[in-house]
């Protein structure tokens, strides 16, 4: 923080900040869904809870969304209402091929939103996929019989760079950044651009950054303005439009069971996810019209 107060920070804007959204196709629109990996090496962003209410918000739009949750905390599953008596199979089944995925995806209460569960044998597939053929394409691998069903996979990862969030990043086609602003968010995503590079040059050249959202926003708390004009700088617009306030009702939905569309649709957080969808969806158009 300089003597004025102000955050800064020494780096100079991203190459992806130069293009703000995809390349246009040449044809006409891809058939096949898009898969999402929502990211961030440090946990505490929104990063699960902006799976579950994005997701909802896709599909309240009228998408086709699946979500795959690749957390051993299984808290996207818990936030989507899936007991865990539903969770015959789920992820680590599919990593480790016991189950195709078909047998593993589960109904949501919301319409058009389906999920892949995590069990509880998540917590230990790093060691039992180790020593197979093809470890970090084994995500997928296992989406490809999916992806005619679906118009978004969202993916839900750990907290950490690891084996499961590596599957995750190959198995994309963009990344979503979920970021908090706070003072120390600007060095959080540098680390985390320069993963996506390594992953981009050895196993997934095709992964793009699909964008940034604010999340735990506060207009009233200076440091927070300060660290969006950063990012904003930092990546143009590469940054959504959206941000996602702090707000009580988000933080009490999972207890619950409920995407927070479900448990109080006029809230400030749920109004704020559906922008989020709305200019996602509008960004995608662009892209392909």
């Amino acid at each position: 923080m300089d003597r004025s107060g102000a955050v800064t920070a020494n780096v100079t804007p991203h190459p992806d900040a130069r293009e703000g959204r995809r390349p246009k196709a040449s044809g006409g629109p891809d058939p096949q869904p898009r898969i999402l990996i929502i990211a961030n090496q440090k946990g505490g962003v929104g990063k699960t809870t902006t799976v579950i209410n994005l997701a909802t918000a896709l599909a309240a739009a009228g998408s086709r969304v699946l979500v795959v949750d690749l957390d051993p905390q299984g808290n996207a599953s818990t936030g989507l209402g899936i007991p865990r008596s539903a969770r015959a199979h789920g992820t680590y089944d599919l990593l480790i091929g016991a189950a195709k995925i078909d047998e593993t995806i589960v109904s949501s209460e919301v319409p058009g939103l389906d999920v892949v569960p995590s069990t509880v044998d998540l917590a230990g597939v790093e060691l039992e996929l180790i020593d197979m053929e093809r470890r970090e394409y084994r995500l997928r691998d296992a989406l490809r019989g999916a992806r005619p069903q679906y118009d978004y996979i969202l993916v839900d990862c750990p907290p950490s760079l690891n084996l499961l969030t590596l599957n995750g990043l190959v198995a994309a086609d963009a990344v979503l950044v979920p970021l908090q602003c706070e003072f120390f968010a600007l060095e959080g995503l540098t680390h985390l651009l320069k993963t996506l590079d390594r992953v981009r040059l050895n196993l997934n050249s095709s992964l793009e950054l699909l964008g940034v959202v604010l999340t735990m926003v506060d207009t009233r708390n200076n440091l927070t303005n300060m660290v969006a004009a950063d990012v904003r700088q930092f990546l143009g617009d590469k940054v959504y439009d959206t941000v996602i306030p702090r707000n009580v009702r988000v933080s009490e939905a999972p207890s619950h069971g409920k995407p927070v569309l479900l448990y109080d649709f006029k809230c400030a957080g749920s109004q704020a996810y559906i922008r989020l969808a709305r200019e996602i969806l509008h960004r995608e158009k662009e892209c392909v019209t």
